[in-house]
């Protein structure tokens, strides 16, 4: 996998270097801010960009803007986000794109269990921090309203970090028979349209959390 990343913290961004040459992926380009960062991915060709939400020069939301203008631009560009804290309107607004992730920096700590979701992401998967969805759910469920069983919003929050139906059913040590189950009442009960060109399964995560 060829990565790109874009992180002003500069022993963030070497310790995510090594953390990816360490895990047998090649770093084809690192940079502190994304003034340069379309062009860089023109002349490397990523597999994945990993950047954080808040770079130079203002520190507020360049780094969530140069996300969509790569997913916009270069759909099938691998694109995993980096935040310090928890920021949903952006998560959110991003989900809707494949091949796209949004995590925590926290979970850099993990190794294992980062590169295996920068990998999925890069492959064409989708990530979105457990600790967002969380977040999200809990406020889902104090509402009457709600029409989700527990068990569905659990294969939700789950369906939203990007697992499979083998990855649901193994977390919630239930068959993927039942998981595919619980899938299908979440897509019926959000009433999410067939589409060609998004992930049905996003667009129900995206649905229930804006709903929110």
């Amino acid at each position: 996998m060829r990565v790109v990343i874009a992180e002003d913290q500069v022993l963030l961004r070497a310790g995510l270097a090594r953390l990816f040459q360490d895990g047998g992926h090649e770093v084809v380009g690192v940079r502190g801010d994304v003034e340069d960062l379309e062009q860089l991915v023109e002349e490397t060709k990523p597999d994945l960009v990993v950047l954080d939400v808040r770079m130079p020069p203002t520190f507020t939301d360049e780094g969530t803007n140069a996300a969509q203008h790569l997913k916009e631009t270069r759909p099938d560009l691998g694109v995993l986000v980096l935040s310090q804290h928890i920021e949903t309107k952006h998560a959110i607004e991003l989900t809707t794109y494949a091949a796209f992730g949004y995590l925590l920096k926290d979970r850099v700590l993990d190794v294992e269990e980062f590169l295996h979701t920068a990998e999925r992401v890069a492959a064409g998967g989708s990530a979105l921090d457990p600790e967002v969805i969380s977040r999200l759910l809990a406020r889902r469920r104090a509402s009457p309203a709600d029409s989700l069983t527990e068990r569905e919003l659990d294969v939700l929050a789950l369906m939203a970090e990007g697992l499979t139906n083998a990855g649901i059913a193994e977390k919630l040590v239930i068959t993927e028979r039942t998981v595919e189950t619980h899938v299908r009442h979440v897509l019926t009960k959000l009433d999410v349209p067939e589409d060609s060109h998004r992930h049905r399964r996003v667009l129900a995560v995206l649905a229930h959390l804006r709903s929110g």
